[in-house]
């Protein structure tokens, strides 16, 4: 890990601030013998970037409370009381293969920001994947292309910033191949010059050889399968303005063995949307000779109207800040909609210190918040333990 003012973050990865920050407050509060605060249960979860599955699969039938401060936020002074449900989507298309003697090259698309795709889907920057896939459909019209390999993205909730394909086109066609990269590039430049200003292609020669590939047909079938299924924000929220209300992510991008994987972090906060979102994947897929996998489906975390504990927590904020703490619905998951689903009538509301382009490399979290948000934790608990 490294400091650079009022940052701390990790060199060449990403910093796991999100959600190790977290776990660092509750084992000091755990540790602490000067601090007074109620009885406290602690409860930290594993795969929570990954379906939920710990947050699912946790046993709480033990706890006592029902008012719980949800340590998972990145926004220092926003209390969230509500988020989005959301599924794990994958997409199988089977693709023929031949051997096939030609040129190959790799082929990347990167250069672009990523982000986590519930926090910042909105921003509609470029996704490295989807971009993959328009470049293959626009190479397959103008000229015979060959996939060898493919992978991009490394989480399905993560917006993926980088695409590598190997591709086998005949000697013949080695100019125009250039000349429409070039092209393509220019396209998307110019479309993301404000959103996403660094996204480039390269292509390097790699050799020519006889390689397994896809055939002409069936990459043309995947190209077409990757520039049709949907991606990105899908509809806002009617009743709170700025709130993205259905989206999805095709977060991982692979091909291998004769098997094109795709896939995707789905998200809404109406449980039927998303639901006709996944079964729009299942039609396209199919349409394609593929099979959809659902996995990690998890419910919304509703608001609720009457929040003693959210009361509470903004009369303590008022009294340290100054100021009020803004009260908002998220797009991301969190884990309280099933938690909630375990424990009767839950009181919840999450905070946390400011975190920034978490999941990424260039994740970094704030010293100074961190301290704060330590001493406003601290303050709360020590007033609860008052009454």
């Amino acid at each position: 890990m490294a400091v650079d003012g009022d940052r701390i973050y990790a060199e060449s990865t990403s910093l796991g601030g999100d959600d190790g920050i977290a776990v660092a407050y509750s084992l000091a509060l755990l540790d602490a013998d000067t601090i007074r605060h109620p009885r406290l249960e602690v409860i930290i979860t594993v795969d929570e970037e990954v379906g939920m599955d710990g947050a699912r699969g946790i046993n709480l039938s033990m706890l006592k409370g029902n008012r719980m401060v949800n340590l998972d936020s990145e926004e220092e002074g926003i209390f969230l009381t509500s988020c989005a449900g959301g599924a794990r989507v994958k997409c199988h298309v089977p693709l023929e293969t031949e051997q096939f003697g030609g040129l190959a090259y790799e082929v990347t698309v990167g250069g672009l920001l990523g982000g986590h795709s519930g926090g910042e889907i909105h921003k509609e920057r470029g996704n490295a994947n989807c971009l993959f896939g328009r470049l293959l459909q626009r190479l397959g019209e103008r000229l015979p292309v060959r996939l060898a390999e493919l992978a991009g993205g490394l989480a399905d909730n993560a917006i993926p910033r980088e695409t590598v394909g190997i591709l086998v086109i005949e000697e013949k066609d080695s100019e125009s191949f250039a000349a429409l990269l070039d092209t393509v590039e220019k396209e998307i430049q110019a479309e993301l010059s404000v959103r996403d200003p660094g996204v480039c292609i390269r292509a390097r020669k790699v050799e020519r050889a006889v390689l397994d590939c896809v055939t002409v047909r069936d990459t043309a079938r995947a190209a077409d399968f990757l520039w049709g299924v949907p991606n990105g924000v899908q509809a806002m929220s009617a009743d709170m303005p700025g709130l993205v209300e259905t989206s999805l992510n095709l977060g991982i991008l692979k091909y291998e063995e004769g098997m094109l994987l795709a896939e995707f972090s789905v998200r809404s906060s109406v449980e039927s949307a998303k639901h006709a979102l996944i079964g729009k994947l299942q039609g396209v897929t199919e349409l394609v000779g593929g099979t959809v996998e659902v996995t990690g489906d998890y419910p919304g975390w509703q608001f609720r109207r009457e929040s003693p504990l959210r009361d509470k927590m903004t009369a303590v904020y008022e009294e340290m800040y100054g100021t009020k703490p803004r009260v908002e619905a998220i797009h991301a998951g969190l884990e309280c909609g099933i938690l909630g689903s375990k424990i009767p009538d839950l009181d919840c509301v999450s905070i946390g210190p400011d975190m920034k382009d978490i999941h990424t490399t260039e994740e970094t979290l704030s010293i100074s918040s961190t301290r704060r948000v330590w001493e406003y934790l601290v303050k709360l608990l020590e007033r609860k333990d008052r009454g």
